[in-house]
Formats: C-alpha cells, structure tokens, sequence
C-alpha cells in the first residue's frame, strides 16, 4: 500500500479528515494559522466521534499522536503543495482570498497538484465541469472570485462536506467533536491519474479497526468515491433547506427547527432544489431523499455555521444560497421561499458589513 502525503488548509474541519487518513497510515500536513501550527505540532490533534457500538452508543476519542500516519502542521509561508500528493480544501469559502492562502492556493493551482475541496461552495473551477453551466456568470456568487482564476478543472474536484464537528468552545484549538458522523463523498478527478488515490485511500480507511470498550470495531466517517459529478451537489437540498433556513429577520434557529417547523415548507424547497440538479443532469440515485436528511435534521439542535457567523457579525459568509438560486435562474427555475432566504442574508450581510465599514 503506497503511503500519500495530503496538505489540507484548514485545520478545524480539517483535522477529521486528516484523522481518517492518519489512521489508514497516510500523512497528512494541515495549513492553519501560527499559533494553531504550535499547538498542533506540540500536542497532536484530538477528534471526538459518536459512535453505534456492537453494544450500544459510545464516544471514541482518536488522538493523532496514536496513529500510524503523521499529522503535522505548517504555516502558510511553510507549506509547499509540490510536496504532497493530494490537496484538501476545508476552509470557508471567504477565507481563501486572505494574505498568504491566496498565494499558497495559487501555487497549489499553478503546480496541477490534485485538489479536493471539502467545502459547502464548490470552487468556481468545479462548475466548469458541469455540462450546459455557464460558471462565468457566477462569480458574483463568490467573496472573491479570482482567488480561482489559475485551476484547471481537470485537476479539481469537489467532496461533500456531509459530516458534522465543531471545535468545543471550552476546549484547545486542536480538538474537532464530531456531531454527525456521516461520509464524505467526493466526485471522480477527469483524469485518471488521482481516482486511484482516492479509491485506495477510501480502501485503506474502510478497513481500520480500532480497539474500544465494546471491543474491536470500525469508526464511522468514510471516504466515498463517486464517478458522478454531481453527487457531491446532493448537499445543497440540505444546505438551502436547512442550514439557510436558520437564518430569520431577528436572530437565528437551529437546523432542527429550519426543518421540522414546517415539514412541508421544507420539503417544498428541498425537492426543488433536487429538480435543479435533476436538469443540470443528476441521476436519481446521486441524490439523498428527503426523508433520510430530515431525521439526520432531528439531531442538529444548532444554527448552522453560516447563520452563526451571520448573527455574529461576518461579513462575508459562504453564499450557497444565493449560488444555487443562480444556478436554477439558468435554467429558468425559481422559488419562492428560496428566493426570501437569499434576501434575508443578502440584507443581514449589508447590515454587518455597514457596521464594520
């Protein structure tokens, strides 16, 4: 088995994934702010995952420094994208234009290193890859579009971030707790050449055992390779459903509520965004059925992320919304629940950045 080294921005999220792969025995260098390098480089990292036990329900905690592949970490200025194999992308879509990522993900562009993005939006360069998209008329969707302008599509490609984790506010910077250990799905490269790296590292993960209370078992949060391109778009009924949908007038909800408080609301927007990617060219079977996020909602007891850091005062934020609303305008699709949401944040941001001028 060839070991892959993987460089991932981001060091939060990040650290699940690298943790997965670690414990498959591939290393893994997180590119990650100063102070969180030190931490991380000093201690190792910490994720904390709910697990269903042979015996019922139990919390794993997989310390990095226990693995048999290297987590590390590496300031911008440090890291070098020629040295690794793979390059993950699990930053907020706003933070790729700040002062050294910008020039570290260009030279990751301008080297052809394979790239996975992990993130909610997909990189401009991704959209390419969708027949009949016109991704120029996108940008306006992006805080900073240009931060994209070197990759090459062929060298890109896009993984559902569908697992859910937080960093424990009580906790150091280096702990990721896990809250919904689902897969991450990535779509296929278009050239042929990284696909077997992603099949081999899903193999390598699907067969880690480790050693718990309950006995010898497999962790949840796998690596899944997908040929379709638009599988990983299977999140966006999710986001636009829920996640947006945390976003209200005066203040905002948990996930669980955006959902549950009118089923049928959410469905509605839900199977309209699944008809978006139906007409793009999404086969059925790429796409998650409602029933089956609407329990996985049950659990989610917190605002999203994005309404979080809306209601905190961000300027920026990722616009998932208001891209797949661009998306569905293409192809001559609206709705209008979607289209209150994209305003309610469009208004919240002009609000924050207005305060922040």
């Amino acid at each position: 088995m060839p070991a892959y080294k993987t460089m991932i921005f981001g060091a939060s999220y990040g650290s699940l994934l690298a943790t997965k792969l670690a414990m498959a025995g591939h290393d893994v260098t997180l590119v990650c702010l100063p102070a969180e390098a030190e931490l991380i480089n000093a201690e190792g990292t910490f994720v904390r995952l709910p697990v269903r036990g042979p015996k019922g329900p139990l919390q794993v905690e997989v310390a990095s420094r226990a693995l048999p592949g290297r987590i590390s970490a590496a300031t911008t200025d440090e890291a070098n994208p020629t040295d690794f194999d793979l390059v993950g992308l699990a930053m907020q879509e706003p933070q790729y234009g700040a002062p050294g990522v910008r020039q570290l993900l260009d030279a990751t562009a301008k080297a052809k290193v394979p790239c996975m993005s992990i993130m909610n939006m997909p990189p401009l360069p991704y959209l390419k890859r969708i027949p009949g998209l016109d991704a120029s008329k996108l940008k306006h969707c992006y805080t900073d579009p240009s931060v994209w302008d070197s990759f090459d599509p062929d060298f890109l490609t896009l993984c559902s971030p569908d697992p859910q984790g937080f960093r424990p506010p009580e906790e150091k910077a280096n702990v990721l707790q896990v809250t919904l250990p689902t897969n991450f799905k990535v779509a296929a490269f278009d050239i042929d050449a990284p696909n077997a790296m992603l099949q081999q590292m899903q193999a390598d993960i699907e067969a880690v055992r480790v050693d718990t209370e309950q006995g010898n078992i497999e962790l949840p949060v796998k690596l899944k390779f997908h040929r379709s391109v638009f599988v990983p778009l299977a999140k966006w009924a999710m986001l636009l459903t829920g996640n947006y949908r945390c976003v209200q007038r005066d203040g905002a909800r948990s996930i669980r509520d955006a959902v549950h408080t009118d089923i049928e609301v959410s469905r509605g927007v839900y199977d309209w965004v699944k008809e978006v990617c139906l007409k793009l060219g999404a086969a059925p079977e790429d796409l998650v059925p409602f029933e089956k996020y609407a329990a996985a909602a049950e659990g989610l007891a917190k605002p999203s992320s994005a309404a979080r850091a809306l209601f905190a005062g961000a300027p920026n934020i990722e616009r998932v919304d208001l891209l797949v609303q661009s998306v569905a305008a293409q192809i001559g699709m609206r709705n209008a629940t979607v289209d209150e949401t994209v305003e309610m944040v469009t208004t919240r941001l002009a609000e924050n950045r207005k305060k922040a001028a």
